[in-house]
């Protein structure tokens, strides 16, 4: 999932925080778990989402409305365990290939229309269908018939079949021990028969889901979004009446958030990082303030098929240039940590501390000697594109600096609104690197792996545009292979040691230059609610929220 950091502070600071830096070269869930009341209106903004139709939802803005618009087959904890959802019970072939799951009888959406297994397989091939033009329908891949239904020569992947109303069957063409993992992505959702195609505007503005919340209204664009509680909902009833959830300027929404919450108008919101410490001192004490290391990472994404970063030594020079304790340090006041990795902390059984040896520490040295031998020349323009409204200006800004004065190139900095960054990463021809975070949407390191840096995962169309998540053209055989022999492997520790091998392959051709690992910082009003969290997505837990 891709996710925006939630940081923002005032232009001018970065020069004198990295010149301070340059000499030197517990978590809280917000709230109780008593028993609480059903009612209330919660409260929230968030900058425009790019969907919140699961046949496209993808970043944490959609990913939030579109998690409690549906539910489908398992869904993922806030500690990272996978809980089954609508599924009764799963059982998968001795070679990994064939998946059966059942599904619990007698949920309906909110329309008041059955949820069974035709209802998935439905909605699964809406996504699927090359007209759709997906840019999540690559989770999807590994179905039979996956491939000839992208390419236009089916409407239907061959290996979705119901042989009972309450049964659903699912062939792979290639092994996939975690495959149910997988599904608890909002992406393989059910939908009812009037969703019809995925360019159905109506109901892409206000899908008609089966979650915990159902639409009030429509998608207001730019504007808000509401959300009901679904009484109907066939799983544990939510509690809250209404969710409030206010589109703000992407220029400036996380200090309107913050600001919202100060004035009483919010109920939840991310901070601009000059405010943090003064935030943590005041609401801490009061039990307001989340600080959470999430199943996240951040990196620059360089564009590994044309451009100046198309070398692995030119990517592994731009790594070297950057000072990331300075940045730390200077631009977040310490309350973030560096990224030696891929794969974040907290998958601890694969996790492999300083395996990208030029984010350790800043080695001008190096990095212009690596540049010299990539042929990147002082002079020579390098792009880095970033979201605005999230708080991402001044550490590119650090960033850009540093790699002007350490490898004498020109760097030109582009911010825009995120979907409009979206688009630009997967037109063809992009160059240089973007701004990148990644948010597990399902635990397991296959979920960073496969989407961000396997070739499939590419998925190019007739005009050369990336629909898939590896914006980066990022392709490898080896590790392409590694992946494929992963998800054929039963043995958890088995899977783990090749999946180790996969990133060390990625790693080594710097695929990804990590930056800073994914804290989240939030501010929760739990003077008024009760059970309040960060669920795995990094969004508050509004199914589980009660009033006090």
């Amino acid at each position: 999932m891709r996710g925006a950091s939630s940081a923002k502070w005032v232009a001018g600071a970065i020069v004198i925080a990295l010149a301070a830096t340059a000499c030197g070269g517990g978590d809280d869930d917000g709230g109780s778990k008593g028993s609480g009341k059903a009612g209330g209106t919660f409260r929230m903004g968030i900058t425009e989402p790019v969907a919140i139709d699961p046949y496209n939802s993808q970043e944490s803005e959609g990913i939030l409305v579109t998690d409690n618009l549906f539910t489908g087959l398992y869904e993922p904890t806030a500690d990272g365990k996978v809980n089954p959802a609508l599924a009764t019970s799963k059982k998968v072939s001795k070679d990994g290939k064939t998946w059966t799951f059942t599904i619990k009888k007698g949920t309906k959406f909110s329309n008041g229309e059955a949820v069974d297994a035709e209802s998935f397989i439905r909605g699964w091939n809406r996504v699927a269908v090359k007209t759709a033009a997906s840019d999540v329908a690559y989770h999807m891949a590994g179905i039979e018939g996956f491939a000839d239904v992208q390419s236009g020569k089916a409407k239907t992947m061959s290996g979705l079949s119901a042989p009972d109303p309450y049964t659903l069957q699912v062939k792979l063409s290639a092994p996939d021990f975690e495959f149910y993992i997988k599904t608890t992505h909002t992406v393989f959702s059910p939908v009812p028969k009037v969703a019809g195609d995925a360019k159905n505007k109506a109901y892409n503005e206000a899908p008609i889901g089966n979650g915990p919340f159902k639409m009030q209204g429509k998608w207001e664009h730019n504007k808000s979004i509401t959300l009901v509680r679904n009484d109907d909902y066939g799983l544990t009833k939510a509690h809250l009446d209404k969710v409030q959830i206010d589109i703000l300027n992407s220029a400036n929404g996380v200090t309107l958030e913050y600001q919202g919450f100060e004035s009483g108008q919010y109920d939840w919101a991310r901070m601009p990082t000059p405010q943090l410490p003064a935030a943590k001192a005041k609401y801490e004490p009061q039990g307001e303030w989340i600080d959470e290391d999430t199943s996240g990472m951040n990196y620059l994404l360089p564009i590994t098929d044309n451009g100046p970063l198309k070398s692995v030594k030119a990517r592994e020079a731009v790594s070297y240039a950057i000072d990331r304790d300075a940045i730390i340090k200077g631009v977040f006041q310490g309350m973030q940590t560096k990224s030696t990795t891929i794969l974040p902390p907290s998958f601890t059984d694969v996790y492999q501390k300083d395996l990208c040896t030029s984010c350790i520490k800043q080695d001008k040295a190096k990095a212009k000697q690596l540049a010299a031998e990539a042929g990147l020349k002082p002079g020579t323009t390098i792009e880095i594109g970033y979201n605005t409204g999230a708080g991402h200006e001044e550490w590119v800004q650090a960033v850009k600096q540093q790699l002007e004065q350490v490898l004498g190139v020109k760097v030109k900095s582009t911010g825009k609104p995120f979907a409009e960054l979206l688009a630009d990463q997967q037109k063809p021809g992009a160059t240089g690197m973007y701004r990148f975070a990644w948010g597990a949407d399902y635990p397991t390191p296959d979920n960073f792996l496969y989407p961000l840096l396997d070739t499939a995962s590419i998925n190019k169309d007739e005009n050369g545009k990336v629909t898939g998540d590896n914006r980066g053209r990022y392709s490898n055989k080896k590790f392409d292979d590694l992946l494929a022999q992963a998800r054929a492997t039963e043995d958890q520790a088995g899977r783990n040691a090749i999946y180790k091998q996969a990133e060390k392959v990625a790693m080594d051709d710097v695929a990804l230059i990590p930056l800073w690992n994914r804290t989240q910082l939030r501010l929760a009003n739990t003077k008024k609610f009760d059970g309040l969290k960060m669920d795995f997505h990094e969004d508050p837990n509004l199914a589980e929220i009660t009033l006090k």
